[in-house]
């Protein structure tokens, strides 16, 4: 015999009006010229640099049918100001040498000393697959050990 359902209590909505909001909303499609989000940011190059928090925020697809009320969905987008943003940070010649001698010693093998295109199971096995089950890598897998490593990047 089948269980009786649980009774669900009612969930609480938190509704605030639009003109109460802290932040200005826009619907999409309707976002003026100078405001982003994280992504577009990304796209062009830049970072969020001196934008301290959202300036404000983007409306999900829902909320476009309750202009009365604040979005408070998660997939609500916040937008930051493109005049605030600042150009990416590129890493130093020393600060891209040291990433590749960090990941050369992830994906060099300690016994046959390849260098593999991915990272190897080291802590676990202490070797990689080839040498701990005996068979020859495929040779597009690994680079040969050259006298000094190639940049990451």
């Amino acid at each position: 015999m089948p269980r009786p359902r649980k009774k669900r209590c009612p969930r609480e909505v938190t509704r605030v009006p639009r003109s109460d909001a802290a932040l200005p909303e826009y619907d999409r499609g309707t976002v003026p010229e100078g405001l982003v989000t994280r992504r577009q940011l990304r796209d062009m190059g830049l970072s969020p640099g001196n934008n301290e928090g959202p300036v404000a925020i983007l409306r999900c697809e829902l909320c476009a049918f309750r202009p009365h009320w604040s979005c408070t969905h998660p997939t609500r987008g916040f937008l930051l100001s493109v005049d605030l943003a600042k150009a990416k940070r590129t890493p130093t010649l020393a600060q891209e040498e040291a990433l590749d001698r960090a990941m050369a010693a992830r994906q060099t093998c300690p016994e046959c000393r390849r260098r593999y295109f991915f990272c190897l199971p080291l802590r676990t096995q202490g070797v990689c697959d080839p040498c701990d089950k005996g068979y020859e890598p495929t040779p597009g897998t690994y680079t040969t050990p050259p006298a000094k490593h190639l940049l990451a990047a």
